[in-house]
C-alpha cells in the first residue's frame, strides 16, 4: 500500500472544509477535556443501566408452560379483598387493601371508627367469622 499524497488530502480537506464548514475536518481529540472525559463515562454509565433494565423486563419467564415477558407479569399483588373474597378493580381499593388489609366497602362496613380492633388481627378473624355465620351482623 502506497502513502497518500499529502497535497491531495490537503486539497480534499479544503474542498470538504467549503463545502460543510470548517467544523467537519476538524480532529475530535483537539476539543477533548477531563470534564468531557467524565461526563462521557458518566453517560455510559446510565446508559448500561437503561440497557440492563430493558433486558431484564425483556427476559422471558416460565409461567404455567409458557414463556411470558417478564415486564407483563404484574407483581405479587392480590387483588382479593381477605374480608369479602370478591376481586378488585377499583384503584381506590389499593389504598384500603394497603393500610387495612380490606377493599373500600369492607371498610366503610367493619373497620371504620372501629380500627384498633381490626388491626388485632386475633379479633379480626374471630369478628368475620362469627360475622359470616350470622351471629354478629354489624
Amino acid at each position: 500500500m502506497k502513502k497518500p499524497d499529502l497535497n491531495t488530502v490537503a486539497k480534499i480537506e479544503q474542498a470538504i472544509a467549503r463545502k460543510y464548514g470548517s467544523e467537519t475536518i476538524v480532529n475530535p481529540k483537539s476539543g477533548w477535556t477531563k470534564e468531557k472525559e467524565l461526563d462521557y463515562l458518566e453517560q455510559i454509565k446510565i446508559q448500561y443501566k437503561r440497557e440492563l433494565r430493558r433486558r431484564e423486563d425483556a427476559e422471558k419467564i416460565n409461567k404455567d408452560g409458557f414463556f411470558v415477558s417478564k415486564k407483563l407479569l404484574t407483581k405479587d399483588e392480590d387483588r382479593v379483598c381477605p374480608a369479602c373474597f370478591e376481586y378488585s378493580f377499583d384503584l381506590k381499593d389499593d389504598l384500603y387493601m394497603n393500610k387495612h388489609d380490606c377493599c373500600w366497602k369492607c371498610y366503610i362496613h367493619f373497620v371504620k371508627d372501629r380500627e384498633q380492633r381490626w388491626m388485632n388481627v386475633d379479633q379480626r378473624v374471630e369478628f368475620l367469622g362469627n360475622f359470616y355465620k350470622g351471629k354478629d351482623n354489624g
